[in-house]
């Protein structure tokens, strides 16, 4: 029997660990455990098997220990049990579906693979639109409705936490009793599962299995970058499956254009599609997210908390939720009701709020040159080439705006440039925020340099 309390805290704890460890690593060694019981400095985590549990107890144990000991206060003994992760225990399948959902050829069993678990909270019923993620969510069900038909490849983009995610394995989900074969996997599992085909000799196993689905997901497709056998491996999937009018569905954390070290005949495909965007959500979406959670959880929360959950939280889904859940444990721990007071000291523990700061000059510059994918040196040179000069330009506006820095600094910055130069640069930066493009663009740019800080 799971107790609420322990469901609760590690909710919360997953949401902290998902920022701590890297992806591969969330998804393969906590992404289906549970919190099970929470009783007397003792915390039980539910487990697949007893090789997750070795791991876990032996790699992160201390660092899940401090995560929980931190949201409950108080030091604590972990215990790792297996159990049978059905839906009423953490809502994980009983069974673990393979990687393919729906029917059509059963993948090769000598192919290794990790399958990827669905997780059945992830529909488009649950995902709260807003102006931020209108166009990405509408694509993605057009894209579950009608594969292969108009959005081909639909390719969606924007920081963690936002949503991506939900939006592909909401398209898995709706397709999970249909008649495709739908595969929902990680750039990083695919580069695995190429890897240990090579060494293994499966590669044709490795091709019939991705190359007849009728709908491919991919997440995080960035990781291709760089990995020059892979991405001749995808290129070649890729055209297998569009070529016979198959759905491909790709999330980033950038645009296409901008993924340094991916191929140019892969990024002209990624952008042959559509390609939809997510921003961080406006207050207002962020309020609408927390209601709906706060009805699922069957949980009171008066306007006052939500706002200040809503403020606290800007950037990211994820921690907006994470915010919730541990608001809601600190409440059943304590035994009291959910006020604004007592919202506070629970956050406050967990993120002691600061005074906000403007970033650094060279922050600025290095997170626009990352951005844009230039050297600093570029931005710092003679170069007047229009790719160059526009993210100076961005540079310049950042530079004045968010820094506030007076205009001499900024042009001795940017390879001692004249204080026309900088006032020309910011004028045109700020014609261009007043268009949707532009405003999208600046809003990317900041939210960036604030993920990296």
């Amino acid at each position: 029997m799971q107790d609420l309390v322990a469901h609760r805290v590690w909710d919360t704890a997953l949401g902290q660990l998902q920022l701590q460890v890297t992806r591969p690593n969330y998804d393969t060694w906590l992404k289906d455990t549970v919190g099970l019981t929470a009783n007397n400095g003792s915390f039980v985590i539910g487990t697949p098997s007893d090789f997750v549990s070795e791991w876990l107890s032996a790699k992160m144990g201390p660092v899940i220990a401090k995560t929980v000991g931190g949201i409950l206060g108080q030091e604590v003994n972990l215990r790792f049990q297996v159990v049978q992760l059905g839906k009423d225990n953490g809502g994980h399948q009983a069974d673990p579906p393979p990687l393919a959902v729906g029917s059509g050829p059963a993948t090769a069993a000598s192919v290794p693979a990790t399958p990827k678990h669905l997780n059945a909270k992830f529909t488009f019923d649950r995902f709260v639109i807003g102006e931020s993620n209108r166009l990405a969510a509408a694509a993605a069900l057009a894209a579950s409705k009608q594969p292969g038909d108009t959005y081909n490849p639909l390719f969606i983009y924007g920081g963690p936490g936002l949503g991506k995610t939900h939006l592909l394995q909401a398209i898995a989900n709706s397709s999970e009793n249909g008649d495709r074969r739908v595969i929902y996997i990680t750039c990083e599992q695919f580069t695995n599962d190429f890897v240990s085909a090579i060494s293994q000799g499966h590669q044709d196993e490795f091709r019939r299995k991705y190359r007849t689905a009728h709908v491919l997901l991919v997440d995080d497709v960035q990781f291709l970058a760089g990995k020059e056998r892979t991405q001749e491996e995808f290129f070649h999937t890729y055209n297998d499956l569009y070529s016979d009018g198959c759905q491909v569905v790709l999330t980033s954390d950038r645009p296409p254009k901008t993924i340094a070290g991916l191929e140019a005949r892969l990024s002209s495909r990624f952008q042959s599609g559509l390609i939809a965007d997510i921003q961080p959500p406006d207050e207002e979406t962020r309020l609408a997210i927390l209601r709906e959670k706060a009805l699922e959880q069957r949980i009171d929360i008066d306007p006052e908390v939500a706002q200040l959950l809503a403020d606290r939280a800007q950037d990211n889904v994820r921690e907006l939720e994470g915010f919730l859940n541990r608001v809601t444990a600190y409440a059943s721990l304590t035994r009291s009701p959910i006020t604004l007071e007592m919202a506070s000291l629970a956050i406050d523990a967990l993120t002691p709020p600061t005074s906000p700061c403007p970033p650094s000059p060279d922050a600025i510059i290095s997170g626009v040159a990352h951005y844009f994918n230039i050297p600093t040196t570029a931005l710092q040179g003679p170069s007047r080439a229009r790719p160059i000069a526009e993210a100076r330009h961005v540079v310049m506006y950042l530079l004045r705006e968010d820094a506030q820095l007076p205009l001499k600094q900024i042009g001795h910055l940017l390879g001692g440039r004249d204080h026309s130069t900088v006032i020309h640069g910011c004028r045109k930066v700020s014609t261009l925020i007043k268009t949707a493009k532009g405003r999208r663009q600046i809003t990317e740019v900041q939210a960036h340099l604030r993920s990296s800080r």
